[in-house]
Formats: C-alpha cells, structure tokens, sequence
C-alpha cells in the first residue's frame, strides 16, 4: 500500500510501478470474458504523480514522460484544483487519458463487490445507490463540460463517440475496494492498441528520465530514472545532468523493485545486467548527489564525443535553473529528493502569502554545516531568517544540539503545509512581540482640537475635553504646539469615551483625554497654551520608521498623508 507510506495520504513523490502482460492478463480476466479483447501489450508501466496542489512541476515531469493517463475524480467532490491543473497539462499535450470516477463505494448503502468489474457490481446495488450514483457522475460530466471536455460513461459511449478523439471516457472506480480497477487497466489498453500503437512501438535508441535522487541505506546515493526506450546496462558510461554541470558515471548497478511493486514501498531488488524499456529502473554509480530529477540521461556510445553529449544534457537545465535561484536573505529549504524541494520552492515563493524568502537549498540530511551556513542570517540582521524548513529529511542529534547553540530553528514535516504553518505560527509570534517593543517608539499621527467648553483640570495631569480632527490618537502619544516653538505639552495617558475608557479614538471622534508631563509638571492649560492653538503627535524619524514596519496595515491611506504632511510641520527628512 503505498498511499499509507506517504504522508497525509497525499502522493508526495514521483513513482513507477511496472505490470507485466501476464499481470494485466489476470487483473482483467474477468471482464475480458465479456469483452473479448485480445491483449497484445508486453507489459505496463505505471507513474504515480503527486495529487496535491502545491506539486505541479512533479505532476508535468510525470505526464510529459506518458503516453496515455489516467485522471482520477472523486465523484464525491467533483474537479478539484489539482484536477484541473492535470486536464489542463494533459490537453496542453495531447495526451489521450481517461477519467477515474473514483470513490464509487462512498455513494450510500453501497454493496461491496471486491475487484468485480464496475458493471457486475451496479448491478448488485439498490435502486437508491443507482440514482445516487447517475446523479453524482452526472454531475461530473457537467464540471468537465464546463472545462471542455466532453465525456461520458464508457460503456454508454457510441461508436462515434469513440472515433472522436475529443471524447473522453469515464469509469467508476473503487480504489479501496477494487470495483471497476480491471475496466481502467483494459480501457488503457484498448486506447493504447487501437489509436497509439505508432508512437509506443519501442525503439532501440535511448529515452532515459530522471524521476528521484535519493540515499538508499547500504547502496549510498541513488537515482531512479524511467527507461522509455532503448536499452541501459551495467558498466555503460552515463552522462547526467546536475547543478554544478555535466557528470559523467559508470553504472554499477542496476536495480528493480519485483514486478507489481512500486518503486518507492521498500522491497527486496533485483539485480540486472541489463534493462530494456520501458521501466522504473534504480540506477547505482559514483558522484550521483548532485543529479537533478526531471532531466534527460544518456549514455556515451562507442562512436560519440562526450563533450557532445554534456552539451546535449545540460540543454534543460536553464529552465529548472530559473526556479531554483535563491534571495539573498532568507530561510534554507531541505528536501529528500530534488522534485520535493522544486515542489517546495514554488509553494514558499508563488502560494504562501507574503512570499517567503529563500537563501539557501538543500537536498538529503541536515548536517552541522548547514545550520552554521544559515546562522550568518543572525549576523545579518534578520534572525527570523535562521531557520531550516526540512521536509522528508532526517535531522541528526548533534545537529539540533548544535542549531541551538547558534540560535538556528529547525521545523520539519512530512506535508508541506505543515512546514508553512509551522514558520507562519513563528512569524506571527516574532511580529507580535516585535509590534510590542516597537510599540514605545511607534507615534500614530493624529491633530486635536481642544473643547474649551469641556476643560475639567488645567494641570498636572491636565484633563481635556478634545476632538480629533485628523488621524488617530492613541494612548501614549506625544502632543505638542508646533506654533508655540514645538512646546511639549505632555503624554496622553487614557482616552475615555461616554464614562469608557479606550486605547484609540479615530478622526471625528469627541473624547476626553489626560495629559501628564513628568519634565515640566508645572506646565498649564490656559497659561502656557490654551484652546486657540491646536495640539500635533510629536514625530520623529525613528517613530515614522516603526510605524511603516510594524504598523503599517493599522494605518489608512489618509493617515499616511497626515504623516507627509506632518513631516513637513517637524523638518523631518
């Protein structure tokens, strides 16, 4: 079961699972009873790309290396926007797929009919569950029609419907109990027989795709690849592609899991001399850290220039290089395998709101060098920035211990929303406390009117009736007469509103206020300033600077004019 080894139940990884003709025989013998089809296909080999949205590129590494695909529904949902995503690579493509309805077994009161063919196990349903289902799968129909896809169930499609090509087929599915997964894999056959046998007539030259880069215990650090055409063998010198250029390997080993088995469920391997595509093949050699997913391999042959074929292979690269390229402060994402950590990029830098900056990438363990390489965000002044997002990755014991010697955070996960939620939590804690400290400093801009009318106490603490005229005044805010030479007229320690005490009062609003000045306590309503002169927020530089950077959203547009304008008032640049 692969789906429970991936975190969340969410594919998190590319796989390939490889069906031989006997295989595929016995999986849809039952329903080739009925259908009479003559299965001509050597085997199948089967990618699982991820389905979670954040893993688009995973997704088009996987679809641009198959010929025919299968897009899975769940019919209790309809398209979701993983889904839409996938049709939308598929049709960019061409590529020919069928439609999965899947979760057929969720629809009420359904009977079980384990592995049955779909419409032996309609068959065993009430009445109830058969309108339920028309009704859901109908609903379906309508939601890719509303994409541009014209489908319908397959065995209600017409001979016409099957000669148009943009006619797409449905197939209720059980994926948990088997229902209808034997109409899937001879649906994919018939497509692959009847309207693709040219282009999936194997030829000898060599189509080899990375799919993973990963450590394996006992073997070091290996790649999986997909062998679509030609032949690999042991000893075969390999050019692959990396970060740092071309690298040339000799293949020392070249395994597979047993057939049937995905390449990513831990399972004894098999050892070959040599491999004919098409298969998921776990490819050993020396210097593989390196080697990027999704790009090409090929192998230098009696009559070629290496040089040539360096060229050949790096052609790709500038375009995953794109999206891999760092800030220069930010946090440093490690991944398990390069896809995961092109996945993870473009989840911190294209979904997350704001963005969050990456300065450094990674792929496999954390080691201490790491931690020291972003601890310089300490130095730098962005301590927020020292932090390690690891998804899928093991961290050492020495590691953390040392993380927190140099003030460095580690968040892991399995899920990527997890390490999102994980840093933005952080985030939200470092701006609050910081909103705190920077509080001190921070000056809203505000003008008062004094209330003559409304004058309870001239002095030490003065208690005034006032009205905002513009801004927002605030608990602690500094007032001064910028025509009485900037006078200090003290600090406003409470604002009350009809017997209320509050910690603001906006423009328009009428309240009480009580000043104290603890420098010039002698200082008095009517003597030194009265209700004539109106009284400002006394800023600064520093306390603009604190409002931009903690305040910012607290602020409208029309108290940031009054922070122009008062600049003006102070002579600050």
């Amino acid at each position: 079961n692969v789906q429970e080894g991936e975190a969340g139940g969410i594919t998190q990884q590319i796989g390939a699972t490889y069906f031989e003709k006997k295989t595929l025989l016995a999986q849809t013998a039952k329903l080739n009873e009925t259908e009479k089809f003559d299965l001509n296909l050597p085997g199948m080999l089967v990618i699982d790309t991820p389905g979670h949205e954040s893993f688009t590129n995973l997704r088009s590494r996987g679809s641009s290396l198959c010929d025919v695909a299968i897009l899975v529904v769940d019919l209790m949902h309809g398209l979701e926007q993983q889904t839409i995503e996938s049709l939308t690579m598929l049709r960019n493509r061409g590529t020919p797929f069928v439609v999965a309805l899947n979760k057929v077994d969720r629809c009420y009161d359904w009977k079980t009919c384990k592995d049955t063919p779909i419409r032996d196990a309609l068959k065993e349903q009430s009445e109830g569950t058969i309108q339920e289902f028309r009704s859901r799968s109908s609903d379906a129909k309508i939601q890719l029609q509303e994409q541009g896809v014209n489908s319908n169930i397959y065995w209600e499609m017409g001979d016409d419907d099957w000669e148009n090509s943009d006619f797409v087929p449905l197939v209720p599915t059980s994926a948990i109990s088997g229902e209808g997964v034997q109409d899937v894999l001879l649906l994919l056959c018939q497509i692959a027989q009847r309207k693709l046998w040219r282009q999936i007539m194997w030829c000898a030259n060599l189509q080899c795709t990375v799919l993973e880069v990963k450590a394996i215990d006992g073997l070091g650090m290996t790649v999986d690849v997909l062998v679509v055409n030609g032949y690999l063998k042991e000893g075969d010198k390999a050019v692959f592609c990396t970060l740092d250029g071309p690298i040339v390997s000799e293949i020392r080993g070249l395994l597979t899991p047993p057939p049937s088995r995905e390449m990513r469920v831990k399972s004894e391997y098999i050892h070959h001399k040599e491999i004919k595509g098409a298969l998921g093949v776990k490819v050993i050699g020396n210097g593989l850290e390196k080697v990027m997913a999704g790009t090409p391999v090929m192998v230098v042959g009696p009559d070629d220039e290496v040089e040539d074929i360096k060229a050949e292979v790096m052609s790709d690269l500038t375009k995953l290089q794109e999206k891999l390229s760092t800030d220069k402060k930010g946090v440093m994402v490690q991944a398990s395998t390069l896809g995961a950590l092109e996945a993870l990029l473009q989840f911190l830098r294209e979904e997350t709101k704001p963005p969050i900056p990456v300065s450094a990438i990674g792929i496999g363990t954390i080691h201490k060098r790491d931690v020291t390489k972003i601890s310089i965000m300490n130095e730098k002044g962005c301590p927020e920035y020292a932090t390690i997002l690891a998804f899928d990755v093991p961290v050492t014991k020495e590691t953390r211990e040392h993380a927190e010697e140099v003030n460095v955070r580690i968040f892991t996960a399995d899920i990527i929303y997890h390490l999102f939620d994980q840093f933005t939590r952080f985030m939200e804690n470092l701006n609050e406390k910081r909103r705190e400290d920077a509080a001190a400093i921070a000056v809203f801009p505000s003008i008062i009117k004094i209330l003559p009318q409304h004058v309870f106490n001239t002095k030490d603490p003065i208690i005034v009736g006032v009205e905002v005229v513009e801004g927002i005044l605030k608990v602690g805010t500094p007032l001064c007469v910028p025509a009485l030479d900037g006078l200090n007229v003290g600090i406003v320690t409470s604002i009350e509103q009809n017997g209320k005490e509050q910690e603001t009062a906006r423009k328009g609003a009428s309240v009480a206020i009580k000043i104290v000045n603890e420098n010039n306590p002698t200082i008095t309503y009517g003597r030194q300033f009265d209700a004539s002169n109106s009284l400002y927020s006394t800023l600064s530089r520093a306390s603009i600077d604190a409002l931009k950077l903690h305040f910012k959203e607290k602020l409208e547009n029309e108290d940031w004019r009054l922070v122009v304008k008062l600049k003006k008032v102070f002579n600050i640049i």
